[in-house]
């Protein structure tokens, strides 16, 4: 009989976990299915994920709630204890214990890199401007990739620009307009991780927006407006990028690379 399904998925399987998370298929049936949070279930990375299988402070799943639940791991500035919160693209992971913190971002391949940061560095995040409202009274606001409600934000502020912001007060501290010539990151689609320069915008109205990217090594590439974050005004980035600096190499590259 053709039953209805009550209530949302509460389960993963290992072969339907994404990619980016390079969990072994032989491991068990299923993978940790990360809670609603701030980010896509696709777009994220659960901690337990990062604390066993990446940061390899864990050797299961029972360990890693142990340190969750004494508090030592914080997310953007807030305590999280539970193992299935989804951090995602700018997320900063920080460990006070070991004094380490870590924003979360792509390599050329697609996948989440934990990339180490000072504790300087860990104070704020980019956030990409997904909307831009008048709420109620007339209260104008911005919605976060992230899922964060800005209120009263800067006119200026339109939606595709980037927004400085500060974890410990809550407040915008820049932003980057999204124009020509800005240096982006390209967070979806099949040229995610890779960093450049925006070129040129072709507009469709009704349609997908075009981004024509043109990184550092002299390669172009195209992309929706939705899978481009700007991440620094000029060629001069406002976050410290992983080691590669979101150069896509060729093959024949990457084995050079090896081979040293």
């Amino acid at each position: 009989p053709a039953t209805m399904a009550r209530g949302p998925k509460k389960h993963l399987k290992r072969l339907n976990a994404p990619k980016h998370w390079m969990l072994d298929k032989l491991g068990g049936t299923y993978a940790p299915r990360p809670n609603p949070g701030p980010h896509k279930l696709r777009a994220s990375i659960p901690l337990i994920v990062l604390l066993r299988n990446r940061l390899k402070y864990a050797l299961n799943g029972r360990e890693t709630k142990l340190i969750l639940l004494q508090r030592l791991v914080q997310v953007d500035g807030k305590i999280r204890t539970d193992n299935k919160f989804p951090a995602g693209y700018m997320d900063v992971v920080s460990i006070e214990k070991t004094n380490e913190h870590f924003r979360l971002l792509y390599d050329v391949k697609g996948r989440f890199q934990m990339h180490r940061i000072t504790p300087e560095e860990a104070k704020f995040k980019l956030l990409q401007v997904r909307r831009q409202q008048v709420g109620a009274r007339g209260i104008p606001y911005i919605v976060t990739h992230d899922g964060r409600t800005i209120r009263y934000p800067d006119p200026d502020i339109k939606v595709h620009d980037t927004v400085k912001y500060d974890l410990e007060t809550g407040k915008v501290v820049d932003f980057i307009k999204f124009e020509i010539g800005q240096l982006c990151m390209v967070v979806g689609g099949r040229n995610t991780g890779r960093v450049g320069v925006v070129m040129n915008r072709e507009r469709h109205p009704g349609s997908f927006e075009i981004i024509h990217v043109k990184d550092a090594a002299g390669h172009e590439f195209a992309t929706r407006i939705a899978n481009v974050v700007i991440i620094g005004k000029g060629n001069k980035p406002s976050i410290s990028l992983p080691k590669g600096k979101g150069i896509k190499l060729s093959i024949l590259e990457e084995t050079a690379l090896r081979r040293e």
